[in-house]
């Protein structure tokens, strides 16, 4: 699962249930066990509404909005076909050519054309990300790679700019391996040649291994180096997101119902989203992040990425986790660079189904960030794209030279 997947759906239910309250009643012990989901979140919100005033409340958020920079980064678009037909939107951003030395130029051109020779092509970083989120989650790693590497960011199906599932339009069910066609269908159209770097958050590493589950010759062949963030190969339906026993097991029994009554009233979640902000901002940062000092417009950045998915793709895609299991596709990569990384205080994929990765690739780099939660990428920025970075000299898609700080390889906080 992934991208505080259980914060969101706790917050839609919470939004139903204010603007449905007698069909809420009727869900008796779904209203129970995602109340006790929500609980840690809304004394939160109460302790803030004390102090500080809707309007205001309201107000910080808009200009948190207007200030922070987060998600502006675009590259060259285009967009792939999926097997269904889904059109799957993705942008590249291109290496900035190196300055010519002294004495080349148009001249050095002419000669590489006259004797037909072809530069190789570059290696190309493709960026998957997870649960209801979009590429923008990889905003500060793309702005520290921005020019030095050749990177592909798309949006999953029916996320982000991608068009909705072509086959959930006819009530066919979102299924990892899909997901796995789907980032075929992008590698095919954004990076036809040349070695690649799989780099995934949470539901992204699930489709990568979906890939090499389907296309073991494509990883065979072509994959240089791969970066599994938060993510997990299986068992996801054993993860308790920090509920005691009773409280899980509630969950578990009513939330898929729950959800796909929820799918089927989509305006008027939304609408209850909209009436509960506080309650699911504070839902969000519980499940995203585990820094206390998390930067304000960080946090909001996170928010509008969860809440621009709506709850009918949150309700199609989440019985897929429940039933991923890739763990037989992970020894693919054992003949590459593999950089595990997880926030040790993830409490949607929590770091244990990182190290059982980890126990499957025994050569990889396990990297457990302290004091972070799920969105590590967006939480300990400087740490994960240090750390990328790493992995893109090992993989041969930079020079250590053109990496600069962020190609550091000295000892980080949980490196082991």
């Amino acid at each position: 699962m992934s991208e505080s997947s259980a914060g969101a759906v706790a917050g839609d239910v919470m939004a139903v249930a204010a603007a449905t309250a007698p069909g809420w009643r009727r869900a008796g012990v779904a209203g129970a066990a995602i109340g006790v989901l929500a609980a840690g979140a809304a004394a939160g919100v109460a302790v803030e509404r004390l102090t500080v005033g809707r309007g205001m409340r309201k107000k910080a958020r808009l200009a948190l909005d207007a200030t922070g920079p987060y998600g502006s980064l675009r590259g060259a678009p285009g967009r792939a076909v999926a097997d269904d037909g889904t059109e799957l939107y993705y942008e590249v951003d291109e290496v900035e050519p190196p300055e010519p030395a002294d004495g080349a130029g148009s001249d050095g051109n002419r000669r590489r054309r006259l004797f037909g020779r072809k530069a190789p092509a570059p290696v190309t970083v493709v960026f998957s990300h997870g649960y209801c989120l979009g590429q923008d989650s990889w905003h500060f790693q793309r702005a520290a790679l921005r020019g030095l590497v050749r990177a592909v960011y798309w949006d999953q199906r029916s996320h982000g700019r991608s068009g909705r599932g072509r086959a959930q339009a006819d009530g066919v069910p979102v299924g990892i391996d899909q997901l796995g066609r789907d980032l075929k269908a992008v590698i095919d159209a954004a990076a036809p040649e040349g070695r690649i770097v799989l780099v995934g958050h949470s539901m992204g590493g699930m489709t990568m291994m979906a890939l090499a589950d389907q296309y073991p010759a494509l990883i065979r062949d072509r994959v240089a180096a791969v970066a599994f963030v938060g993510t997990s190969s299986g068992k996801l339906g054993e993860v308790n997101f920090g509920l005691p026993v009773a409280g899980v097991r509630a969950v578990r029994r009513v939330l898929p119902g729950v959800l796909r009554a929820l799918g089927t009233q989509a305006e008027l979640v939304e609408k209850g989203r909209r009436a509960t902000a506080d309650l699911f901002a504070g839902l969000i940062k519980r499940y995203s992040f585990s820094s206390r000092d998390v930067d304000p417009a960080v946090a909001r950045f996170a928010e509008r990425l969860i809440e621009s998915t709506p709850i009918d793709v949150v309700a199609e895609f989440y019985p897929a986790f429940t039933e991923h299991d890739k763990s037989g596709a992970l020894p693919a990569f054992r003949d590459v660079p593999v950089l595990i990384l997880a926030g040790e205080k993830d409490l949607v994929t929590p770091s244990s189904h990182s190290e059982a990765i980890a126990d499957v690739l025994p050569d990889a780099e396990l990297i457990l960030v302290p004091d972070a939660g799920h969105l590590v990428m967006l939480e300990h920025p400087e740490t994960v794209t240090d750390r990328l970075a790493d992995l893109l000299v090992r993989g041969g898609a930079v020079a250590a030279a053109n990496v600069g700080e962020h190609g550091s390889t000295a000892q980080q906080p949980g490196r082991r």
